[in-house]
């Protein structure tokens, strides 16, 4: 199923895209200011909420201010802490939308509430799809928890294939010279091109999601084309076991209600 990507008229309201100083964060935030969107603004109800900031295979030394594994700690621990903490601001709009952005490395087969700081062995791929994983897993918990407590907002997921950003080609984190994945990342958009979308493109899912009068919650976007990874219009996405077990959704929203301190409504 193709979906047309119509974004309407958003004069007057909010949007709140982290991440937005490049890449798809960035054309996220230009394609909603394009739309009428106002994208910075303090105390006034968000209408959009696009949880998109995040960091890959970073070198495992690397951990977030609270002494998180850094993927886990930014990519998903970040954004359920910022979504609870906005969550007043997002029930005082008409019908708000959080969109998280998680990725085609979230089809993991196995998430270790144990070890989600990866200190048993870490594996800088394998941590960025548990990370992304958790994102999803988050976005569709979220949408139940909305109806049935009545927070009055949807909550979606969207991931963008794979797009031509500084996440993929490098960010070096320090390092003196770039990672052996970023280099065959860049060695792969000059030999597989096909497979590899703009920005512009890559965005369509998240857009969709988020202003779309025709999207719904609890749902996955992505690319339509070629293994989720080309063009070709927006359409669903294929949602990992996890992300649809009820009990392994609940038990990760527990884990991260414990790790942040940030606790949501009943």
């Amino acid at each position: 199923m193709v979906m047309e990507l119509s974004v309407p008229d958003l004069s007057g309201r909010l949007a709140v895209v982290t991440g937005a100083n490049s890449g798809l964060g960035f054309g996220l935030a230009r394609r909603l200011a394009g739309a009428g969107v106002d994208v910075a603004a303090e105390g006034r109800p968000i209408d959009i909420l696009i949880n998109n900031a995040g960091v890959m295979t970073p070198p495992r030394r690397q951990q977030t201010v609270d002494g998180f594994e850094l993927q886990f700690g930014t990519n998903h621990l970040g954004h359920f802490a910022l979504t609870g903490h906005l969550l007043p601001l997002l029930r005082a709009a008409p019908a708000a939308r959080v969109v998280s952005v998680s990725s085609i490395a979230a089809q993991q087969r196995g998430l270790n509430f144990e070890d989600v700081n990866a200190e048993r062995g870490y594996k800088p791929m394998r941590c960025y799809g548990i990370a992304k994983l958790a994102q999803l897993m988050f976005a569709v918990e979220l949408d139940r928890r909305s109806r049935e407590c009545g927070w009055g907002l949807m909550s979606s997921a969207a991931h963008p294939g794979l797009a031509k950003t500084n996440l993929l080609s490098g960010a070096s984190y320090g390092l003196a010279k770039p990672t052996l994945q970023a280099r065959l990342t860049q060695l792969t958009w000059r030999v597989l091109p096909f497979m590899w979308l703009d920005v512009d493109e890559g965005v369509k899912p998240t857009l969709y999601a988020a202003a779309s009068p025709d999207a719904r919650g609890g749902v996955y976007y992505g690319p339509r084309g070629f293994y989720e990874t080309a063009g070709g219009g927006v359409g669903f996405a294929k949602v990992p076991s996890l992300a649809r077990s009820d009990s392994d959704r609940q038990a990760l929203w527990r884990l991260s209600e414990k790790l942040t301190g940030v606790s949501y409504p009943d």
